[in-house]
């Protein structure tokens, strides 16, 4: 009888060990990608926050264009607000959602302004427009490359989460719904990054 007891025992302690062992690789997959988000939060708001440097600047030379000004700093506005959402609680479907469309409005307003630019040579000779284009350049590049590794997080969570034994255990610690992609509304965004040329 000692024999069977020391058996189911041990059958027990490892059972406990594994269960143990699912918990924390479901918390340290969503951490992951709660950090993975945070970095496209960084970025965000910095293209954000140079979006109303860009207007300003825009301002002098556009004097016709205010429409296609207010559309950028209400697309921007939007984004804005998405992205507070979704800080809230990242992975959440609706608020990913959310941020995707906007984030494809943002997009859409921005290449409108573009366009309007294009009829402004001195504006696009600006030595104050051309550091806002690089430095636009470079936060979308960055934006595109936190969206990646955001979404192999996600993937990755939502995979381990998926396969068995753990998906046994997920609903039961807390990690029922699959965590969302970050997609933006229009499909180009997610090939490229958008083209910012002053």
């Amino acid at each position: 009888m000692a024999v069977s007891t020391i058996v189911v025992l041990l059958v027990l302690a490892l059972l406990a060990v594994y269960v143990i062992t699912v918990y924390n690789g479901l918390v340290a997959r969503r951490n992951r990608f709660k950090n993975a988000f945070a970095q496209i939060e960084v970025q965000l708001k910095r293209r954000y926050d140079l979006i109303p440097n860009l207007v300003e600047t825009a301002k002098a030379y556009l004097k016709h264009e205010r429409d296609t000004l207010e559309a950028v700093t209400a697309a921007r506005n939007a984004a804005l607000a998405g992205l507070k959402a979704v800080a809230a609680e990242p992975g959440n479907p609706q608020n990913m959602a959310q941020l995707g469309q906007a984030e494809g409005a943002l997009s859409s307003a921005m290449g409108r302004l573009n366009v309007s630019m294009e009829a402004y040579p001195d504006l696009k000779a600006s030595q104050n427009m051309q550091q806002l284009s690089e430095e636009l350049t470079s936060t979308e590049n960055k934006v595109s490359f936190a969206r990646q590794a955001f979404n192999d997080t996600v993937m990755n969570y939502n995979s381990y989460k998926q396969s068995f034994p753990p998906v046994i255990l997920a609903g039961l610690f807390g990690h029922g719904a699959d965590a969302s992609l970050l997609q933006f509304a229009d499909s180009a965004l997610i090939q490229e990054a958008p083209k910012v040329a002053f």
